[in-house]
């Protein structure tokens, strides 16, 4: 997994509440494989037409959001279904982090699991930074893990919370299992203590 340590990116706004996992990854893609470029398939119904052209509509395809990798949305991102995909699409067209009030609580999860940071913020500070990335096309925003602020950009600093355990993950870009890995000398002392004490 990537460390992720400090962010200094382009933000886009997303400003709908609900935004449900199967728009973020609609479910006829979800049969694909992972070393698929999921980034592919993020808000596929609603990025493109349907010939298959960018929908200039659509807030992402704005030039002025190329290359964000900071997502602002409203309460309940990412609600909806437990699919991973969801994640994996965001983190393969570029996104490391997600800011908004609140996430659906599996896909918060996966984010942490996967390398995406998910930022919770009060609903109003969040309804301003979104009007201020309407307003400001192109801003950028700052996630700093490890002081847990988020710098936006009129410069108001922000805290947010993360559990300890997903933090040091993300700070060292190891996943729960290569931190396991981490503790074999620890595990194999202790077999080997156990293994003599019940012979």
């Amino acid at each position: 997994m990537e460390r992720f340590q400090r962010l200094d990116a382009v933000a886009v706004p997303i400003a709908r509440p609900n935004v449900d996992t199967d728009q973020i990854t609609p479910a006829r893609f979800l049969h694909k494989p992972r070393s698929d470029d999921h980034g592919n398939y993020l808000f596929h119904d609603v990025r493109r037409r349907p010939d298959g052209t960018p929908d200039p509509g659509f807030v992402m395809n704005r030039p002025e959001y190329a290359g964000a990798q900071v997502i602002v949305a409203e309460r309940n991102f990412a609600c909806g279904s437990s699919r991973e995909n969801a994640v994996w699409a965001l983190y393969d067209h570029g996104f490391r982090a997600a800011i908004a009030p609140s996430f659906g609580d599996i896909f918060a999860a996966n984010g942490l699991k996967n390398g995406l940071l998910p930022v919770r913020l009060p609903e109003d500070v969040v309804a301003g930074l979104i009007a201020a990335l309407e307003a400001e096309p192109g801003a950028r925003v700052q996630v700093d893990l490890e002081a847990q602020t988020v710098t936006l950009p009129d410069g108001s600093v922000h805290p947010f919370e993360i559990d300890p355990f997903s933090r040091h993950c993300l700070l060292n870009g190891v996943d729960e299992l290569d931190y396991t890995g981490t503790l074999a000398p620890q595990i194999d002392a202790f077999m080997n203590r156990y293994g003599r004490e019940n012979r």
